[in-house]
């Protein structure tokens, strides 16, 4: 009977998918049908969660990188108790649906991480395990295991040939993250024709060089086998483990199984009919769910009540024998931040040396590190060049084995408790893992590399602002300013393509205080990802005693200098490094008469979403003589300097030579910006008079 039962329960998982597909006319089939033993196992027997209350702290992850299927992932929640309705399946890519075309987070409960894009809920997952080892290693004490779940992902042969999955393999496999386990649906079929056209490598063999305990599982229908792999790979504490599932795509459907034509279309009418009649399931009704099927799932409910109220009575055990470890941890795992958390953030003297952005930055992160024990993070091994090494709270790495070094790392020893990761050359997956971290919750998380590779990280960067995680980026070296290293390692079109993500909020700080505000901003904003984008070189620290304070940066834009009790004949806009470059040339300008107003603009995003009668404030539509300078593309500066403005930019790839060079040869001079301001005003005094 409990066969039976399995049976019953895997048939009504893949055919209220198959039904819900069909109906839509719109979507992939055959993942569901083919790897929904594997999920209803995992599931059934493994996966540790609360349908009530999907934000359990404690729960088991599960994400479903192949996100293509996602009616799989639906069938299950519902099933289970979750809050998707059967309505909504029946809506499967409708409007107004919990149940979209791929799970995305904050839509539809009990969906940990957008996926679709593949290859990224792989390395989402790796961070969720990192979150789960680091968070156990600061906060469980013996007898208290707090923190102690797993996290797991169903996998495709889509998501393994992305560069972002090696990339997170490796990294996992080299931090030897045992509770990270990841069911891969080998069906040997892709959206176009089958793997053997493309991908023929030993899969199994590549992710042991990785590092990882890999199972086979020949019998991908087969509960009991796959039951016996997941227990195995359990028991496996020192590895990540990878269990290849053979199974087979459309399964059961006459014409379609094993082929490409079931991966991404529906079955057709027919071809559904002759899929029931083969695997025994009643053609009529659609979206049948058999009373035992259901009431089999829905222990789901019971037992993840009973889960969390055992957690519930060992955290209030722990919260007696350890209170404040106990207050953080919840305050952590709440998003809450500490009372007093910017205390430490220095503010910078005036300075006309003044120092780099990044070099602000690093002080002003090593600043909050103390009171704010959510911020953890680390770079694409560049921190000593990104300043991002939190110093004193040690690394993130594998537990020493008797193999090791006993010295272990030469930053704060063998440690899971260390805030400082480190991501190796792997900005993609980096960009993922942060996603990953911030999703499991705990965290303030964040990444650092070169502006010019945030290329190398587009994909979660947005995914990250469609999930509105709470991640941090800072990315340093943002202009041709760098030098001699060239084009490059320059960026030039990066802010322009950065800014245009909607619910990304870019940062260029203009000095050591916007830094410090930029960075209070950063913290603060639970709702987005932001980047932080930093200069290589020194920039002056402005003297905020003759202009605006840098908190004028919370608004985007704002008025750090004017033409003292004369409206102003000409504004001058600038980011960054830039900012001082239009002080200077306003201090010549207003020497020969002319009333200028200097705007430090190192938001954009921030400006647009303040009501208009700020807007024109700072930018008076009676102005209309507006020179914008910036060391990038001139690709969203004309919404602001008009028609009539002009703007000094870089529409060419940069140069190899000294800074000071290049920018001169760019026109990135007080000489150039003052030539262009007077010409600017000669063609407005021309086209206006008599």
């Amino acid at each position: 009977m409990s066969a039976q039962l399995d049976q019953l329960c895997i048939g009504t998982l893949r055919f209220l998918s198959v039904d819900a597909v069909q109906k839509a006319n719109s979507g992939h089939p055959g993942m569901p049908l083919g790897a929904a033993p594997m999920a209803y196992t995992l599931w059934t027997r493994f996966l540790k969660c609360n349908p009530h209350n999907p934000d359990w702290a404690d729960r088991d992850r599960f994400v479903l990188s192949a996100g293509h299927g996602s009616m799989l992932l639906y069938s299950l929640l519902h099933l289970c108790g979750y809050d998707l309705s059967l309505e909504d399946i029946k809506k499967f890519r409708q409007w107004g649906s919990k149940a979209p075309g791929h799970p995305e987070r904050g839509h539809t409960p009990g969906v940990e991480v957008t996926t679709g894009p593949l290859g990224q809920g792989f390395a989402n997952a790796v961070g969720m395990a990192i979150a789960e080892a680091q968070l156990a290693a600061r906060y469980n004490r013996p007898g208290h295991a707090i923190i102690d779940h797993h996290t797991y992902a169903i996998v495709s042969d889509g998501d393994l040939m992305e560069g972002v999955a090696s990339e997170a393999a490796s990294l996992a496999g080299h931090l030897k993250l045992g509770k990270l386990i990841c069911l891969y649906d080998d069906n040997f079929v892709t959206l176009s024709a089958g793997t053997d056209i493309t991908f023929s490598e030993d899969r199994e063999a590549r992710f042991e060089a990785y590092g990882w305990h890999t199972i086979s599982i020949a019998g991908g229908n087969d509960v009991e086998e796959i039951a016996a792999g997941l227990q195995a790979a359990r028991a496996e504490t020192s590895r990540p483990s990878l269990l290849l599932v053979r199974t087979h795509l459309g399964y059961g459907s006459p014409n379609k199984q094993d082929r490409f034509e079931a991966h991404g279309s529906p079955l057709g009418v027919d071809e559904v009919r002759l899929t029931k009649e083969r695997l025994g399931w009643p053609i009529e009704p659609a979206f049948l769910i058999p009373d035992a099927a259901l009431a089999h799932m829905r222990l789901a409910l019971s037992r993840g009540a009973r889960l969390e109220a055992e957690w519930n009575h060992r955290m209030t055990t722990y919260a007696q024998a350890f209170p404040d470890s106990a207050a953080e941890l919840q305050a952590c795992l709440r998003g809450e931040l500490p009372s007093g958390w910017d205390a430490d953030i220095p503010v910078f003297p005036a300075d006309a040396k003044g120092l780099a952005t990044r070099v602000a930055s690093g002080k002003v992160m090593n600043g909050m590190a103390l009171r704010l024990p959510a911020l953890i993070g680390g770079s694409a091994d560049l921190d000593p060049s990104t300043k991002t090494e939190l110093t004193g709270f040690g690394d993130f790495n594998p537990p020493l084995t008797s193999r090791d070094d006993a010295q272990g790392s030469d930053r704060g020893g063998w440690s899971r408790a260390g805030r400082n990761l480190h991501f190796g050359v792997r900005e993609h997956a980096m960009g993922a893992v942060v996603n990953g971290l911030a999703a499991h919750g705990g965290f303030i998380p964040y990444g650092a590399t070169f502006l010019i590779f945030s290329d190398y990280m587009r994909p979660p960067l947005r995914l990250a602002a469609l999930m509105k995680l709470h991640v941090i980026h800072v990315f340093t070296h943002d202009s041709i300013a760098l030098g001699e290293d060239g084009p490059t390692h320059q960026p030039v079109e990066q802010l322009a393509s950065l800014r245009a993500v909607p619910n990304l909020t870019v940062i260029r700080p203009a000095d050591a205080n916007e830094t410090a505000v930029a960075w209070k901003v950063a913290v603060e904003a639970r709702d987005r990802p932001v980047l932080l984008v930093l200069t290589r070189q020194d920039l002056p620290t402005l003297d905020r005693s003759r202009y605006a304070s840098a908190e004028g940066l919370r608004r985007g834009a704002y008025v750090l200098s004017d033409a003292g009790d004369n409206p102003p004949g000409l504004i001058l806009l600038a980011s960054g490094s830039e900012v001082g470059l239009i002080l200077a040339a306003a201090a010549r300008l207003q020497g020969e008469g002319i009333a200028v107003r200097c705007v430090s603009m190192p938001s954009l995003d921030l400006f647009d979403i303040q009501p208009q009668s700020y807007r024109d404030d700072v930018l008076p539509p009676n102005v209309p003589a507006r020179l914008a300078v910036e060391l990038g593309v001139a690709q969203g500066w004309h919404r602001y300097i008009g028609d009539r403005g002009d703007l000094i930019c870089v529409d060419r790839f940069g140069a190899s030579a000294p800074a000071d060079r290049v920018l001169r040869e760019f026109g990135f001079s007080v000489d150039n910006v003052v030539a262009r301001a007077h010409k600017m005003l000669a063609n407005h005094e021309n086209n206006h008079a008599p």
